[in-house]
């Protein structure tokens, strides 16, 4: 099999490798758009299918928590199946999920999000190595590519959502519906991997190094790194609307603030992915993340609203600066596409279970307090921990673990 692949990677030309290039943006570009559009149709939904708010809330947290449950098992399936053709499967399911949601009922809506969040769960940990297996010496570069990919369909997810509503009588089930396509269209060019697809490079048909992670200390501070960085950017998103219009802004400026940030990620996650790759020790990029993200957090704090464009701006550049950073550690830090893929799955899913609790503690905070200020302090107290955890997972080095040889069967 190894030959096998080997001889397949040798004859891959120059369209194959623009092909397969395409293949990854597209699969990109699927990864947040299902469930970045749900947001802002909530209420719609809501009031459509007589759903409470706590379930209503649910269609946002289960994508997260299916991340959180699926991740430590992406690397085990892609040893055993190949990462190819799980990443194949996992096109297949989030198109039916995708199928099953507008369809119809509220447990049509709630099923076909769980499948879409199982999906999307081993697109998350398998495409950092998938990049790291095929284009070894331009990892930052693709990584730049599939990012800033998932990062504009999100925005552009969240910012279309009630406008495609509007153009059909069905309303928000139109809108939903809408992702289909783009999830068709990976799949049809995905078809053209086909032979890697059949023929993928399984771990478990040669002999490999096995690590466990749980041991290194390193891919503890990258999965701190993933964790911080995905709270700040959930809680954000759930909560900085709420906190501008409290502070004077009209509930449509509050909302084009949340626009502004993430549109100003998008060159960033293309950009720093590039420089990281080129640099040995990453630490001046994590000191530029935290010093944008505690600035833009600070005016908001001090409700200096004047300045609100810029603070949100330098919100939106670090956190294209801490998400591309998080993405990068994976390849970074591991020496093969296999450990790539544990660390990805380590990271994400304590990441995403840490992450999923930040929009709940900050609510529950302000409902108490009636002030945002103690969840703005805490915000920035995250920053804290952002970098003490960044500037070790910076450093140059490779996660290290129990280690143990696995012989082909």
């Amino acid at each position: 099999m190894n030959s096998q692949r080997n001889e397949i990677e040798q004859q891959r030309s120059r369209t194959g490798q623009l092909l397969l290039l395409f293949s990854i943006i597209l699969l990109a570009l699927n990864m947040r758009s299902p469930i970045t559009s749900v947001g802002p149709l909530t209420t719609m939904i809501q009031n459509d299918l007589q759903l409470s708010s706590a379930a209503a809330g649910a269609l946002t947290a289960i994508p997260l928590l299916a991340f959180a449950i699926l991740s430590p098992f992406a690397s085990k399936l892609a040893r055993a199946f190949g990462m190819e053709r799980v990443l194949f499967s996992a096109l297949l399911l989030l198109t039916m999920g995708l199928m099953l949601r507008p369809a119809g009922s509220a447990a049509g809506l709630f099923a076909g999000t769980i499948l879409i969040g199982l999906a999307i769960a081993l697109c998350n940990v398998l495409t950092p190595a998938v990049v790291k297996l095929n284009f070894p010496h331009k990892v930052g570069l693709m990584t730049g590519f599939y990012a800033m990919s998932m990062n504009l369909s999100g925005a552009l997810a969240s910012g279309f959502s009630i406008p495609m509503a509007a153009l059909s009588s069905l309303g928000w089930r139109t809108s939903l519906g809408f992702w289909i396509i783009p999830a068709f269209a990976a799949i049809l060019v995905w078809i053209t991997q086909w032979r890697y697809i059949r023929n993928p490079l399984k771990a478990g048909q040669r002999t490999y190094q096995k690590t466990s992670l749980k041991g290194s200390m390193l891919a503890w501070k990258i999965t701190a790194f993933m964790g911080i960085q995905s709270l700040l950017f959930y809680s954000l998103v759930a909560w900085l609307p709420d906190i501008l219009h409290e502070q004077g802004l009209s509930v449509e400026s509050a909302g084009w603030m949340l626009s502004i940030i993430q549109f100003t990620q998008l060159p960033f996650t293309f950009i720093v992915p590039i420089i990281a790759d080129r640099m040995k020790n990453q630490q001046p990029l994590v000191i530029l993340t935290v010093s944008f993200m505690a600035a833009g957090l600070s005016g908001i704090l001090f409700a200096w609203t004047e300045w609100v464009i810029l603070w949100v701006i330098m919100i939106g550049i670090a956190g294209g600066f801490a998400f591309s950073l998080a993405m990068m550690f994976f390849s970074l830090r591991t020496k093969t596409s296999f450990e790539a893929a544990d660390l990805s799955g380590m990271a994400q899913s304590a990441g995403y279970l840490f992450a999923a609790s930040g929009p709940a503690l900050f609510g529950a905070l302000h409902d108490t307090l009636n002030s945002w200020t103690v969840p703005m302090l805490l915000l920035i107290a995250a920053v804290m921990g952002l970098f003490i955890a960044g500037m070790d997972a910076a450093k140059e080095g490779y996660v290290t673990g129990r280690s143990y040889n696995r012989s082909a069967k």
